[in-house]
C-alpha cells in the first residue's frame, strides 16, 4: 500500500525482521522510539491509524497496539480521547553536573516555563538551618515551582535560600531559572552535594505533574555552595520518572 499523507510513520521506512529473535512488537517500538528521539517524529505529531500501520508492515493490529502501548508506558507517546496517539517529548537526558533543569532544558531547545506555586519568607526549620549553616531562627526564602516544557509539567522544585541572599520576586522566578538569577546577582556556584533517589508520587504531586497517585518519581536533594564555600541553596526536587534520566561517568577504582 502506498504511503498516505496523513500518516507521519509512512515516511520512516519501518521494517520488521521475522527471522529475528526480537519480538515483532519490540522491533517496531524500537524504530518508533528512535524516530521520536531523533526528531523525525516531532512533539505533537499525531500517529496514523493502527490498522493502516499494521497493514503496511504485514503485522497484526494487536502487535502494533502492543508496540505503541510500550511507548505510551515509557512516556514517549500519549493516547488522547477523541484525538488519537500523539508524540510527546523524548526523555530529557541530564548530565550529572552543577546545572539547573531550566538551563538543561534551554540547552536542549525544549523551551522551559515556570509556574511559581509559592514564594515566602519563613523561619528556617532546624534541618534547613543546619544544612545552610545558619543560626536557628534565621529567615529563609522557600520557593516552590512547577517546571514545564512546551506546556508539559516535568518537575516540582522546592528550594530554600538565605533570605538576605538576593531578591526573588515571583515575577522574576516565572521568567528565569533560579541559577540564572544567582548568576545575575554575582553569586558563582562552585560545588554541590547531591543525592538522587526514587519514591511514589503523593496525590498533590500527581495532580501537578499529570501522573497517577503512586506513580514513580525521581527525587533529587542538592546543597549548593559558592566559590567561598558558603552554602547558598538547598533544593529538594521531584521529577517525572518517564521524562528524565541522569547520565553518569564512572571511573574504575585504582
Amino acid at each position: 500500500m502506498p504511503p498516505t499523507d496523513h500518516d507521519p510513520t509512512a515516511s520512516l521506512h519501518l521494517r520488521v525482521d521475522r527471522g529475528s529473535p526480537v519480538p515483532l512488537y519490540h522491533q517496531l517500538a524500537q524504530q518508533l522510539e528512535a524516530a521520536v528521539t531523533s526528531g523525525a517524529l516531532v512533539p505533537g505529531t499525531l500517529l496514523g491509524n493502527e490498522i493502516g500501520l499494521a497493514r503496511r508492515l504485514g503485522l497484526s493490529r494487536p502487535t502494533v497496539r502492543q508496540a505503541i502501548q510500550s511507548l505510551v508506558d515509557a512516556g514517549l507517546l500519549v493516547r488522547r480521547r477523541g484525538v488519537g496517539t500523539q508524540v510527546l517529548h523524548a526523555p530529557l537526558r541530564r548530565p550529572l553536573e552543577l546545572s539547573s533543569l531550566h538551563d538543561d532544558l534551554e540547552a536542549a531547545g525544549l523551551r522551559p516555563t515556570t509556574r511559581v506555586l509559592r514564594c515566602v519568607t519563613e523561619t528556617a526549620s532546624p534541618e534547613t538551618a543546619a544544612a545552610l549553616q545558619l543560626a536557628e531562627g534565621t529567615e529563609v526564602v522557600r520557593l516552590e515551582r512547577l517546571r514545564l516544557s512546551h506546556g508539559e509539567p516535568l518537575a516540582r522544585l522546592t528550594n530554600h535560600l538565605p533570605a538576605s541572599l538576593l531578591d526573588l520576586a515571583p515575577d522574576r522566578l516565572a521568567g528565569s531559572g533560579l541559577y540564572g538569577l544567582l548568576r545575575e546577582a554575582g553569586i558563582t556556584l562552585h560545588s554541590a552535594h547531591q543525592s538522587v533517589g526514587a519514591r511514589a508520587a503523593t496525590a498533590e504531586e500527581a495532580g501537578l505533574l499529570g501522573e497517577a497517585p503512586g506513580a514513580p518519581l525521581l527525587t533529587m536533594r542538592r546543597l549548593s555552595r559558592d566559590h567561598t564555600g558558603r552554602a547558598v541553596e538547598l533544593g529538594s526536587h521531584v521529577y517525572r520518572a518517564t521524562r528524565h534520566s541522569f547520565d553518569f561517568q564512572l571511573l574504575a577504582r585504582r
